[in-house]
């Protein structure tokens, strides 16, 4: 704990030098040097261990469901979450071509093992270790340009900035896994992955050299590693409960009630061991930060608002427009131009005016609002799907807004290094992993529900008294299926509308001085009893 004040210390101290990168070898143009990390850490960025864009594909070619996919894609998404505490201390004790060189190999043979198997048991701890290696590698590119980013290491030009990388890279990944799955094969994405992972490691060998910013290394002793592992494990757990629910019908399948009692148990564990160790891999002493918990929670609901994005869009474009996957990708292109609207928003808001991130939340919000209600309004088979590109857009400005925001407000409250990373895998915990899947889960199950109360409600137009010739009944069965998921998505999209236009509206008010800091609190039940007894015998005395 020590060695990380006094780094901290030191690292502060060093805002007021001029950038350098000594990983470099000295005829590297200088210029030249941060874009050549911008580069290497796209390249990580749009690594993965299952491609979005792609699913579809392997879907197609192999016997993997769609579940299984997904649960893969959580596992890298796991990986990536579980290993934030570990940042630093990888960072402290290996040299930076280490880091980037096992980085871009692990990233490498994760791929190849995912296009050679389709085991889940040899997929699940691949895509695990590949979402490790990503979000490793990403950290090391982006820590050796933070200060070329803002000499004065403020965070709040340094996170819009990091999410045009990320966000470019999510958005962008999937459109070119599609289009590559739609012109040759799927495998080939995962080929052309290889092939950007051999140029990481071939600047690391001809550009870079061996460094480390710790002149005496940082040992890795007493990490607590065992309750790292138990995590995943529970983290993968939750996941599987999620995701296969509702093709399991929840809890009237016995494995899912199995593994929902395990979870429980591993969980209390889990909360022994972190109370117990003396260093242990999570902190509990995090939650005591001031706005910690509201951060979390704030997080948790954009982040279930904005899982309409991977569940009820995908049902839209494939079951009721029929969209391939390339054409699906390049019109969630058009939620980039949203992205980089809504970063300019939080680099002028945060990093310029330095303005209350209380209406900056309500705008993220508030543009969640104009998605939904664009998408309510516009499920029609009949609309051209053109007309969908701006309520992308706002999608994409309501995630820049609220991921930066979020992640700016997380770190004003935890002041302390060590305890903030610990932060960061609880928040990306939520952010990155747990309310996706539980927004897959919620969507998946309301619309099953919806669906089936629809198709009960206008079943009547297809029965044999209507009159309806049975030449006819499969087109009509298709025209009725493609009315009743329209209305059935939009009765969804109408419930994100309520939710979404209540947060921008509580937002709003929190911003008003007055609502904010002026409410008196209200007391507990018994004493407010009490108070009102006590002025009750006080009028009869008086009468």
């Amino acid at each position: 704990m020590s060695q990380i004040t006094n780094l901290k210390s030191q690292t502060t101290n060093r805002t007021a030098t001029p950038f350098s990168m000594p990983m470099f070898r000295e005829w590297v143009p200088k210029r030249i040097q941060p874009w050549i990390y911008i580069l290497q850490v796209l390249c990580i960025q749009f690594s993965c261990g299952v491609y979005l864009g792609a699913m579809e594909a392997v879907r197609g070619t192999t016997a993997l469901q769609l579940e299984d996919l997904l649960m893969l894609l959580y596992a890298g998404l796991a990986g990536m979450a579980v290993w934030f505490p570990m940042l630093f201390r990888m960072k402290f004790r290996f040299t930076n071509q280490q880091l980037l060189i096992t980085s871009a190999v692990v990233i490498a043979v994760c791929n190849f093992i995912t296009m050679r198997t389709t085991n889940m048991a040899i997929l699940l701890p691949v895509c695990f270790l590949a979402g490790v290696a990503k979000i490793q590698g990403t950290f090391e590119c982006m820590s050796n340009i933070q200060l070329w980013m803002t000499p004065e290491r403020d965070f709040g030009i340094f996170f819009p900035i990091l999410h045009i990388i990320l966000l470019t890279a999510i958005t962008g990944s999937a459109w070119l896994a599609a289009v590559v799955a739609f012109h040759l094969s799927w495998q080939m994405m995962h080929v052309l992955t290889i092939g950007t992972m051999a140029f990481v490691v071939l600047v690391q060998l001809l550009l870079c050299q061996p460094w480390c910013p710790m002149p005496q290394r940082m040992p890795l002793k007493g990490i607590d590693i065992s309750t790292g592992l138990l995590i995943s494990l529970l983290m993968l757990m939750i996941s599987y409960i999620l995701v296969y629910g509702d093709r399991l019908m929840w809890f009237f399948s016995p494995t899912l009630r199995w593994i929902l009692a395990l979870s429980l148990i591993l969980l209390a564990f889990i909360l022994y061991r972190l109370k117990t160790v003396e260093q242990p891999y999570i902190s509990l002493e995090i939650f005591k930060y001031k706005n910690v918990l509201a951060i979390l929670f704030v997080t948790a609901v954009a982040e279930l608002l904005l899982g309409a994005e991977h569940t009820l869009e995908e049902i839209y474009w494939t079951e009721v427009r029929g969209l391939e996957e390339h054409t699906k990708g390049a019109l969630c292109l058009w939620s980039l131009p949203g992205v980089y609207v809504g970063v300019l928003i939080t680099l002028f808001w945060l990093g310029h005016k330095r303005w209350k991130v209380w209406k900056l939340f309500a705008i993220g919000f508030g543009c969640i609002l104009v998605y939904s209600m664009w998408m309510y309004f516009y499920l029609d088979v009949n609309v051209p799907i053109e007309q969908y590109r701006l309520g992308l857009a706002f999608r994409g400005c309501a995630y820049a807004i609220l991921a930066v925001s979020l992640m700016w407000s997380l770190h004003e409250s935890v002041h302390d290094l060590q305890h903030f990373f610990m932060a960061l895998f609880i928040f990306n915990v939520i952010h990155m992993y747990l309310a996706g899947a539980s927004g897959y889960g919620l969507y998946t199950t309301l619309f099953k529900h919806f669906m089936a109360d629809n198709m009960a409600r206008y079943g009547d137009y297809l029965t044999l008294t209507s009159g309806v010739n049975l030449s006819t009944f499969n087109s009509h069965l298709s025209t009725l299926t493609q009315s009743v998921m329209s209305v059935t998505l939009k009765q969804i999209f109408g419930q994100i509308i309520w939710v979404s236009g209540f947060m921008t509206f509580a937002f709003l008010l929190l911003d008003i001085p007055r609502v904010r800091t002026g409410i008196e609190k209200v007391p507990y039940w018994p004493v407010y009893g009490i108070k009102m007894l006590a002025r009750l015998r006080t009028s009869k005395a008086g009468g």
